[in-house]
């Protein structure tokens, strides 16, 4: 069974209720529960204009990691996101692959460890919060080097639940 790091991501149509819609969705798939991060408020990165909602969820999956992929890319036209859209823009909901145990993939289609997730404190912080201790698969640089290394963003603790 895999250990699975998922960033999330909203700032449309109720962030906080599409969170709680993709945790639900995660939990369905998971066979053990699942562990959550706090939920951060955090700027846009690109042209955007709302503040997102972002957290990070960990499942255990006996699915591979390519059909994990294909599922969550149905959760999210599910929960409203169109299929095709600009990088960078409002979404009702992302749901990303951060980590699938300490695999390293990159296929035409997806790509383990994501290939932002380094540059992204609405990732890293929220990552720490479950692994304090995590390393990243590929350079094993340590969660608050990458934090330190990561660009500036304005982003907050949030007291809203799952």
């Amino acid at each position: 069974m895999a250990q699975v790091v998922i960033a999330l991501g909203s700032n449309l149509h109720h962030p906080h209720r599409q969170l709680q819609k993709a945790a639900s969705f995660l939990e369905s798939l998971s066979e053990n529960g699942i562990l959550t991060s706090v939920i951060y408020k955090s700027e846009p990165v690109g042209p955007s204009e709302n503040d997102f909602l972002n957290g990070v969820i960990v499942i255990q999956t006996e699915l591979p990691p390519e059909q994990l992929f294909i599922e969550l890319k149905a959760q999210e036209k599910k929960q409203g996101r169109p299929s095709r859209y600009p990088k960078w823009t409002a979404r009702t909901i992302d749901l990303d692959i951060i980590a699938y145990d300490n695999l390293v993939v990159e296929t035409d289609t997806l790509i383990i460890p994501h290939q932002e997730y380094t540059r992204r404190l609405f990732v890293l912080l929220p990552l720490k919060d479950i692994f304090p201790d995590w390393k990243d698969p590929v350079s094993a640089q340590h969660v608050d080097t990458l934090i330190e290394q990561a660009p500036d963003l304005e982003i907050v603790r949030t007291t809203l639940n799952w």
